[in-house]
């Protein structure tokens, strides 16, 4: 009989530490301002597949725990920026943005890859895509990054150019 019992907690301990095995935790950062985005946020987190979603709006940090083999960090802040707010990796669109209560609606950072510069429209691919990317890739098509003579900040464009001179390309 001790033999049995043995076996029994040997078995259930392994099919506990498997199954806590698969489960990631991860603290990500989601703007926003209020209880109601609280809920929002949350809510948006646990449908992409995490298992517990916990936003403190003071921290703006999300902290979640997730299965990873039904989902991921990014398929939780895809679904977050589909509901209107911003991550630290995934920035939203400015539709649901704007679909967010007046109160929800704060001020929105830059997200990674989106900086300001980025959404600034004095930063054209020299209206001629095809010759900004002859310009040893100074201007990056996915990026929207230009070398061109319409860039009003100097500082911006030599660093665009990586220090050569844009007038003359």
């Amino acid at each position: 009989m001790k033999k049995y019992i043995a076996v029994l907690t040997t078995a259930f301990s392994l099919i506990v530490f498997l199954a806590g095995a698969q489960t990631t935790t991860d603290t990500i950062k989601v703007w926003g301002n209020c209880g109601s985005c609280k809920e929002h946020i949350e809510t948006a987190a646990l449908s992409a597949g995490a298992t517990t979603a916990d936003w403190n709006k003071t921290s703006k940090l999300l902290v979640v725990s997730y299965n990873a083999t039904k989902t991921s960090n990014t398929k939780i802040q895809e679904k977050i920026a589909g509901a209107g707010y911003d991550t630290q990796d995934k920035k939203a669109k400015e539709a649901d943005y704007k679909k967010l209560d007046k109160c929800c609606q704060y001020d929105r950072p830059a997200a990674k890859g989106n900086s300001a510069a980025n959404n600034n429209n004095t930063m054209k691919c020299c209206g001629d895509a095809d010759k900004c990317a002859k310009m040893d890739n100074c201007c990056k098509k996915d990026t929207a990054m230009a070398c061109c003579n319409d860039m009003k900040d100097a500082t911006a464009k030599q660093s665009c150019c990586n220090g050569k001179d844009c007038g003359k390309m």
